[in-house]
């Protein structure tokens, strides 16, 4: 928004800005913000920062957890929920200390280093990603987990279990089991709202090319935001969170990105589309090659393919994730790709034919990811299969054109699937991440902060009891 102290400073005489805003993100993924005067602002914060504690960043490999984050001005923007003017902008975190330097572990950093090394290895000078986010937008929801009481309650206005309630506003149009998709008013009771979002995110400098009612009866849809860079988007991807859910919020309903927040309805996925673009011209794309791609692209899908049970830990780090991820469905499963097959970890869409358009999508990864972390780690993988020119055809990925659930059980033994669960995700990161460490992108660090996140919310999970378990065991 802003290339220097100056605009920003005469932008806030302007608008009356009151607060300054400064938001870091964890590990997992959240956003912490910290708040002071617009008189307190000054080039000594930009230069010197201001002090945290990482530690409770869930940094935890950190031997001095003290740290610094210094505002990037260029991510500012006027906050469109607070009561007093607020302009906003996030920080880049820094080890402190005279000699600043920037922190290893900060996923922004990472997101930064990726572009760079892609810039360094020539493959490409334009990288673009594509993220969809479904999720959904629901009326109420409670649950209590203590000792003697296990409790979730989930509830949305235009699901169908609520076509019998007797009370005056009941005025029918439900939405029927897995019946929401691209379904028009008056069914799409959240059309209005998602309207708002959508003007909200434009006016904060995110670009939307659509969005819609999903297929999850109980209040699902989508967003799809126009293309971007891997940091930049990662940056939108933050803020889009940030506006959904307190546009929800001040409109009387709730969000949640759960990849698997009801049984037996549609999971939530943020499928990614990918292209790199050198010169100008689009490397991915070639008339004559399978489905208009290019070997690079190939090369890229295979280094994905290749990699995708260790990128479960970055682009699927809870474990609601592995509830959503589950084979028989829609959910891709199947660690293969295909032209317009959505049962395939990697999907090339058949409506993109022209050259600025060919791209392909990762369709596992979910919205409970840190987004610099997760793009960068598809990015990483794409770069090593076009670096090692891993040819996907030849390591056995496919393309399989088919309905893979309608293959015979000799053919499906062949495909290979993706982790069962976060347990699994941690031990396929633990055994491959080398790639992620090309170019100092990742560190040993960063991976060993994530695999004791995950293995601690996978063991936090697994020792509390299931309700359903009481109706499997209680009278043996």
């Amino acid at each position: 928004m802003f290339q220097n102290i100056n605009e920003l400073m005469d932008f806030c005489g302007n608008k009356k800005i009151k607060l300054i805003d400064f938001k870091v993100v964890d590990l997992a993924g959240r956003w912490h913000h910290l708040t002071i005067p617009v008189e307190r602002f000054n080039e000594k914060i930009l230069k010197n920062g201001i002090g945290f504690d990482g530690s409770s960043y869930g940094f935890l490999t950190v031997e001095k957890s003290d740290m610094v984050f210094i505002p990037d001005i260029t991510s500012a923007f006027a906050d469109p929920f607070a009561e007093l003017p607020t302009l906003t902008m996030i920080g880049d975190i820094y080890s402190a200390g005279e000699e600043k330097q920037r922190f290893e572990g900060d996923p922004r950093y990472i997101a930064e280093k990726t572009e760079k090394y892609l810039l360094e290895l020539g493959i490409a000078d334009q990288n673009l990603l594509g993220p969809e986010f479904e999720f959904y937008i629901l009326d109420h929801i409670s649950f209590k987990n203590s000792p003697n009481h296990t409790e979730v309650f989930i509830d949305s206005d235009q699901a169908e279990w609520n076509a019998g309630k007797k009370d005056e506003k009941n005025l029918g149009y439900k939405v029927m089991h897995h019946k929401g998709y691209h379904a028009d008013i008056p069914y799409d009771i959240s059309f209005d709202l998602r309207n708002k979002m959508v003007r909200a995110l434009e006016d904060n400098g995110i670009p939307i090319k659509y969005h819609h009612s999903e297929n999850g009866g109980p209040g699902q849809v989508e967003i799809e935001v126009s293309f971007g860079p891997l940091k930049e988007m990662a940056d939108r991807t933050m803020k889009l969170k940030y506006i959904v859910k307190n546009m929800a919020l001040a409109n009387g309903k709730t969000v949640t990105f759960m990849p698997k927040p009801f049984f037996g309805e549609a999971g939530s996925g943020m499928h990614v589309h990918m292209q790199l673009f050198k010169e100008g011209k689009p490397i991915f794309f070639d008339k004559n090659g399978y489905s208009g791609l290019s070997d690079t692209a190939l090369y890229a899908i295979g280094g994905i393919l290749k990699h995708s049970p260790a990128l479960m830990a970055f682009t699927n780090p809870s474990t609601n994730s592995y509830k959503r991820l589950v084979p028989g469905y829609e959910a891709p499963v199947s660690i293969c790709f295909a032209t317009a097959n959505r049962s395939s970890v990697v999907r090339i869409p058949g409506y993109a034919t022209s050259p600025e358009a060919k791209r392909f999508e990762f369709r596992p990864s979910d919205a409970t990811a840190n987004p610099y972390l997760a793009y960068a780690a598809l990015m990483m993988a794409a770069i090593d299969g076009i670096q090692n020119k891993i040819d996907p055809r030849e390591e056995g990925f496919g393309p399989y054109d088919v309905n893979i659930y309608a293959l015979s059980d000799e053919e499906k033994e062949k495909i290979k699937g993706l982790p069962n669960s976060l347990e699994e995700a941690a031990r396929a990161l633990e055994a491959d991440h080398e790639f992620l460490l090309a170019g100092g992108v990742f560190s040993k660090g960063l991976i060993g902060d994530q695999l004791k996140k995950i293995r601690r919310d996978e063991a936090q999970v697994s020792i509390v009891p299931h309700p359903l378990e009481y109706k499997m065991y209680y009278d043996l």
